[in-house]
């Protein structure tokens, strides 16, 4: 079977990806003692000051599906063995400006195409799972809040 697509890890997002593989979901933020804003994707320089000045602040892991779509053929062949499947934005709870792509799965390692696409809902709670991926990067995917 082919590979999944994975990230291509940067010196900017480094850090993200550090963190998921620490279980922790965390986001660039300016660390301007004026500015503070949160940002993402990660970069060098805050968008809103110009500093180049960051950190990265925990998160909750807690967010709210803002959209999401099922994707249909022709896939890639990894993807297709694995229809119907899910790509998820979900927008973070504690940072309702901050949204990340991923997966609805019904656990950590579990497939992609292991949640019914007849449970998704925009609005739906949301809570970050971790995910070690062969590839060596801990993936962030989504399960479904009761």
């Amino acid at each position: 079977m082919d590979a999944l697509l994975t990230p291509v890890v940067d010196d900017d997002g480094a850090p993200f990806w550090e963190y998921a593989a620490r279980g922790e979901l965390r986001v660039q933020a300016c660390a301007a003692e004026d500015c503070g804003k949160l940002r993402f994707p990660p970069r060098p320089c805050c968008p809103h000051c110009g500093s180049f000045a960051s950190e990265w602040r925990p998160m909750s892991g807690r967010g709210r599906i803002w959209s999401y779509v099922l994707p249909h053929p022709p896939l890639l062949p990894a993807y297709a063995a694995q229809a119907p499947y899910n790509a998820v934005v979900v927008e973070l709870a504690d940072a309702p400006r901050i949204r990340l792509v991923g997966n609805v799965v019904d656990g950590p390692t579990a497939p992609l195409d292991s949640v019914d696409p007849g449970r998704l809902r925009i609005g739906a709670p949301v809570r970050a799972v971790f995910c070690p991926d062969p590839s060596g990067v801990t993936l962030v995917r989504w399960l479904l809040e009761r």
